[in-house]
């Protein structure tokens, strides 16, 4: 039996993060290895690998909430720019085989780093960050 992948552990509660936002069907938290402070993930809490994987109406809903979840970044972080990037399978640079979605904010001059570049940021100043995000959702 393979272990379920990092998202399903989360979803399932067996991993910690810095939520912004749950309801029935999704998560929203802070990644832990953002491209800039604010970098949201928003995943659906059934393990769909990709986009062509989820219903409909679920995707919909994923989407409802990634606005949901860009606007109170914008209102807590004020960047000048977002980028919302959802990625589908590995050619796509998916690295974790479960649908997400990510909120970066983003600043003038800014340019995304690639994976290997990033950083881990820690856990005390992603939940400061979560907490300041969760009062504009």
């Amino acid at each position: 039996m393979t272990e379920p992948c990092i998202f399903c552990r989360i979803t399932n509660e067996c991993s910690p993060v810095s939520s912004v936002y749950e309801d029935d069907c999704v998560v929203a938290f802070l990644d832990n290895r953002p491209a800039s402070d604010g970098h949201t993930l928003v995943i659906p809490k059934k393990h769909f690998e990709t986009i062509y994987n989820i219903p409909g109406e679920e995707i919909a809903h994923l989407f409802k909430v990634v606005k949901r979840v860009a606007v109170a970044v914008r209102e807590t972080l004020s960047p000048e720019g977002l980028s919302i990037i959802q990625r589908n399978g590995k050619a796509a640079g998916q690295h974790i085989l479960h649908l997400h979605v990510h909120v970066i904010p983003r600043h003038n001059s800014q340019k995304l780093l690639r994976m290997e570049e990033i950083q881990e940021v820690d856990r005390d100043k992603l939940d400061k960050i979560a907490k300041a995000i969760k009062q504009h959702i």
